[in-house]
């Protein structure tokens, strides 16, 4: 009954920006954490950033705190994860993620996954 749906990956030289964007629909009333998760070929799944319902608290995995920054708008049902100073090991299928019952922050909490956006960063 949710459904997320990511958009803005694509392909940027090092040092460059994106913003990726996560549509959801989601029932009403529902107070759902919200996250990004990244996985790259032959790599294990890894946390990237998530967000409480309420905007009160963020949480970034270490290789991307102060490059990445994730907010979101309840009214339209939108999480966005702005990335800065992109690097070469930042290239991956990029995942939004959603949690019910508790945090975002751990794959085992996801209730919900997107299927994935891609993003390419050149050297």
């Amino acid at each position: 009954q949710v459904q997320l749906v990511e958009s803005g990956g694509g392909l940027v030289q090092a040092g460059g920006s994106l913003r990726l964007s996560c549509a959801a629909s989601r029932r009403a009333f529902s107070n759902y954490a919200m996250g990004w998760f990244r996985q790259a070929p032959g790599k294990e799944r890894e946390f990237v950033a998530a967000i409480t319902w309420s905007n009160s608290s963020t949480y970034y995995a270490d290789s991307m705190k102060g490059r990445f920054t994730i907010s979101r708008d309840n009214a339209k049902n939108t999480v966005y994860l702005q990335m800065n100073s992109l690097k070469p090991e930042d290239t991956a299928l990029y995942y939004c993620a959603a949690s019910v019952a508790g945090g975002a922050t751990t794959s085992r909490s996801i209730n919900y996954w997107g299927q994935g956006t891609q993003v390419t960063v050149s050297s």
